[in-house]
């Protein structure tokens, strides 16, 4: 009996710190792959900092014979990180069509890539919309580059002010310098999805270091892409650095300062804060929505009827919340609208918060037919909110309608006024006696 009593406790204190830590349980399993387990140790801080967040990582190789994402259709983890650029196989079961899938079922995927880029890792990036340079390429800043770079001008040192204006993104700003190298990328024109989160400054190009330049380099200036991002249409959302250096112990501790005469010197690089800010965009522990109770109801109600009537005064609610440290809390925006659909919007209005939740009162218009409710909410860093609730609306009864209307005054007058005379006309015509002919 008594240890019965104590295995309770035992089980009482586990549950009360499983429920002290909703956050650890939240974030799902991340697969690590790295070119070598000596990664494991130079990038300590960034793996050290998820750890504390609650991921649960594993790390392999790249070439593992026993990797596996997706087995019996079910993906086996949340998160993929690629930190191993020069990789020309995959082991296991994992390659890019496997990632690819991975990424339509809504996993999240961080890549860090260099100049010894391989094969897998360029076509995954085309897959998303990014062209990485060829192997063996950098980016070059003849302006931009730190004072203890070899002579190659490859250890750039980027300007905060060229990175994305998304705080959900890339986190506040901290006007810290960030120190990269590795390769360059470009973006396909014609994908909307990419998110240009990094860019190099206009005087920065991608080609050899230790070539001349013989051809058009295949990025040039704001053109060059250190560090891009993609939300799918799913939500899931994928990251490529142009350098696996940038997540590095390194250059999270190492001072910073640009060669030119006369510049500041930084005790510290930006690239810790700006890799926190990214994995916690990545891994969607930050710009993530969703949708509570909608209610709509006529105004003066508070339950929805069958069908609503034309022109009645509508109030419509929505509850939105965002993930914030592993909670739902209220999400604080202005720029929310409600469209009231039949196949193009009738109506287009702001919500307003009140309370916990959004709402508006609107008069519906004078049209009948099938109606939706639409929040249809995209912006840049957030995740798609749409929520859509469909409504009838039917015209007047016969009850209903006015029995004057006031515009059709001057027919009612007309008709009086002809009803009117015919009656003086019958009275005059009926008592009207001719007089007789005489002789």
């Amino acid at each position: 009996m008594g240890g019965f009593s104590f295995l309770s406790i035992n089980v009482l204190v586990l549950l009360s710190l499983v429920s002290m830590f909703p956050c650890v349980l939240a974030d799902g399993k991340t697969l690590v792959l790295l070119d070598n387990l000596n990664i494991r140790d130079t990038h300590s801080m960034f793996f050290r900092s998820l750890a504390d967040r609650g991921f649960d990582l594993t790390f392999k190789t790249a070439d593992d014979p026993s990797l596996s994402l997706i087995k019996y259709g079910q993906f086996l983890y949340d998160h993929l990180i690629i930190f191993s650029p020069s990789v020309e196989d995959f082991g296991g079961n994992i390659n890019v069509e496997t990632i690819t899938s991975f990424i339509d079922g809504g996993g999240n995927v961080l890549v860090a890539a260099s100049s010894d880029i391989g094969d897998p890792l360029r076509e995954l990036g085309s897959e998303c919309g990014i062209e990485f340079d060829e192997e063996k390429t950098a980016v070059i800043d003849h302006h931009n580059y730190d004072v203890s770079d070899p002579g190659e001008h490859t250890l750039i040192v980027a300007d905060p002010e060229n990175l994305l204006k998304a705080p959900t993104i890339v986190g506040k700003p901290t006007h810290k310098p960030i120190l990269f190298k590795g390769v360059g990328m470009v973006a396909d024109p014609d994908n909307p999805l990419v998110l240009d989160i990094l860019t190099g400054s206009s005087t920065s190009y991608s080609f050899f270091p230790d070539r001349p330049i013989s051809q058009y380099p295949h990025a040039v200036g704001k053109n060059t892409l250190l560090i891009a991002g993609l939300q799918a249409r799913n939500n899931a959302r994928v990251v490529f650095s142009g350098s696996l250096d940038f997540f590095s112990d390194t250059f999270f501790n190492s001072a910073v300062q640009k060669a030119t005469p006369g510049s500041q010197r930084h005790d510290q690089t930006g690239n810790l804060e700006l890799a926190e800010a990214l994995s916690r965009w990545v891994f969607k522990e930050a710009g993530v929505l969703r949708v509570g109770a909608v209610t709509h109801h006529p105004v003066g109600e508070t339950t929805p009827p069958a069908a609503y009537t034309i022109t009645d005064l509508v109030e419509y609610s929505i509850v939105i919340e965002m993930l914030s440290e592993g909670q739902w809390v209220p999400f604080d925006g202005d720029d929310i609208q409600l469209e009231f659909v039949r196949i193009d919007p009738f109506v287009r209005t702001y919500l307003k918060k009140n309370g916990g939740k959004y709402s508006v009162q609107f008069k519906l218009p004078d049209v009948y037919g099938v109606f939706q409710f639409k929040v249809d909410y995209n912006r840049l860093g957030y995740t798609h909110l749409y929520s859509s609730t469909q409504v009838s609306v039917r015209p007047l009864q016969h009850t209903q309608y006015e029995r004057f209307i006031p515009s059709a005054f001057p027919y009612y007058a007309s008709v009086f006024s002809m009803m009117g005379g015919l009656f003086v006309f019958s009275i005059v015509f009926l008592h009207m006696k001719e007089k007789e002919k005489s002789d």
